[in-house]
């Protein structure tokens, strides 16, 4: 293979996923049906403890990020893991039909699970719209703006008050990544 990071290029977006007990970020959403309750789908790394909850709950939540979106949700959603914080501590969320939904979102999507698909690393989740709505305008974050701004969307300041950046492509999380100071 010469340069798999034409996957990139692929159109898709950046949101938070959420269920009960836990959420990941997720850039693999798309609507695959239409109708007054469209079919959405949303792959889930099989690793991730989001993917575990999925199995054992039958809704998801899905929350558009958009470009101005706060980075602490980026960074809590998608360099955490449940298994070590809750991630709805420091995030201001809403609940909706049970579940959380980010308050700093362009709106969200509730969907019951009617079926997956495993593959070799993710699952692919298939929910029916059941509720949806539109908080705010912006411009819904891309997988391209994120990969084109991730440094600065990453960047985290020590104690000491030097800039590190939490390494999105190696998946090593602020718990992890030790800045020498």
């Amino acid at each position: 293979m010469k340069n798999k990071k034409i996957t990139r290029k692929i159109t898709q977006g950046v949101y938070a996923l959420t269920t009960l007990g836990g959420g990941c970020i997720v850039d693999a959403v798309s609507q695959i049906s239409a109708g007054d309750n469209p079919l959405i789908s949303v792959a889930v790394m099989k690793t991730n403890k989001t993917n575990e909850l999925l199995k054992n709950n039958n809704s998801f939540a899905i929350s558009v990020l958009g470009n101005n979106v706060d980075s602490k949700i980026i960074e809590t959603f998608g360099l955490n893991s449940m298994r070590d914080i809750n991630k709805f501590e420091k995030v201001e969320t809403v609940e909706i039909e049970n579940l959380k939904i980010i308050k700093d979102s362009i709106g969200y999507m509730i969907c019951e699970i009617i079926d997956s698909i495993e593959n070799d690393t993710h699952t692919l989740f298939i929910g029916r719209l059941k509720e949806a709505d539109i908080f705010q305008e912006d411009e819904p974050m891309t997988y391209s703006y994120y990969q084109e701004n991730k440094d600065e969307l990453l960047k985290v300041v020590t104690s000491k008050g030097k800039t590190a950046w939490i390494c999105p492509i190696c998946g090593a999380n602020k718990l992890d990544f030790k800045v020498k100071e």
